[in-house]
């Protein structure tokens, strides 16, 4: 039996054993802790063979209930889906021993690949040669050098509909343009979209930018941060991931190998690129 739980939405051990409740079908959750409900499911998940996915899994705010499964559940696979390798390699050693994980890396699509996504889509989304062959390519490569699938097709979507504001027959690369224009910071997230916590950790590397991660880890607990280092290291990653920041690797020197953190400054726009 396949459960699928969205880690950004349930990501307490209390809400996971919530969904999986529902998922079965018991309906009888009122007043019942964690603990009681977590019982429960044991006793229906390991009358069958269940596959449980954790998706987006670096947002739980807890990991030790990945041990109870690990343990009391008999027949299962677990699949976890992660953008951070660091979070595996941070699991507290009693759930790593036990998952004995093999790792499956989804790598970013090639142009080629990227290209023939995008043609894929249009075959259903438009008539027959509604694109000028320009048009396409520039929509295409601009999805490439983003890194983003959701670029391309936010791109042939605005695209479109540019076209049909002007009641044209054929998309060409002007109404391409218009759609980049539109939405030029596609590729990452506004500052305004991150959480609490995550935006203070910007603010405490924009004033402290260019030192080690050690020392900006220091200046955020001085300035009131209340997180671990495992947390703030797993913020830093993303802050990486969305390019408000750049962290650099420096082997060597007395400490050994260390991290140096930068401020970015600007978003990085689609026509940057």
């Amino acid at each position: 039996m396949p459960i699928y739980i969205n880690c950004w939405q349930k990501n307490t051990f209390f809400k996971i054993v919530l969904e999986i409740c529902d998922i079965l079908g018991y309906k009888f959750t009122h007043n019942k802790k964690s603990d009681e409900l977590f019982k429960i499911v044991k006793d229906m998940l390991n009358k069958k063979s269940v596959v449980l996915i954790l998706d987006e899994v670096d947002k739980l705010e807890e990991q030790d209930f990945i041990y109870n499964f690990l343990e009391e559940i008999y027949k299962k696979t677990i699949i976890i889906i992660t953008n951070y390798k660091e979070w595996i390699i941070d699991l507290d050693q009693r759930i790593k021993s036990r998952l004995t994980a093999e790792m499956l890396e989804f790598k970013p699509y090639s142009k080629e690949q990227t290209c023939g996504v995008m043609k894929e889509r249009l075959r259903y989304a438009f008539v027959p040669d509604a694109w000028d062959e320009d048009a396409f390519r520039l929509a295409a490569e601009k999805a490439y050098e983003a890194g983003d699938i959701r670029v391309g097709l936010y791109l042939l979507k605005e695209a479109g509909n540019a076209a049909e504001d002007e009641s044209k027959r054929k998309i060409t690369v002007e109404h391409v343009k218009k759609a980049i224009g539109k939405h030029e910071e596609f590729s990452i997230k506004k500052k305004e979209t991150l959480e609490d916590d995550t935006r203070f950790i910007l603010e405490v590397i924009k004033k402290n930018s260019g030192k080690k991660i050690g020392e900006i880890f220091k200046e955020y607990q001085k300035d009131g941060g209340e997180g671990v280092y495992k947390t703030f290291q797993r913020k830093i990653s993303k802050l990486t991931e969305d390019r408000f920041i750049t962290a650099q690797k420096v082997m060597g020197g007395a400490e050994g190998t260390t991290t140096m953190i930068k401020y970015s400054g600007n978003v990085k726009k689609l026509t940057d690129f």
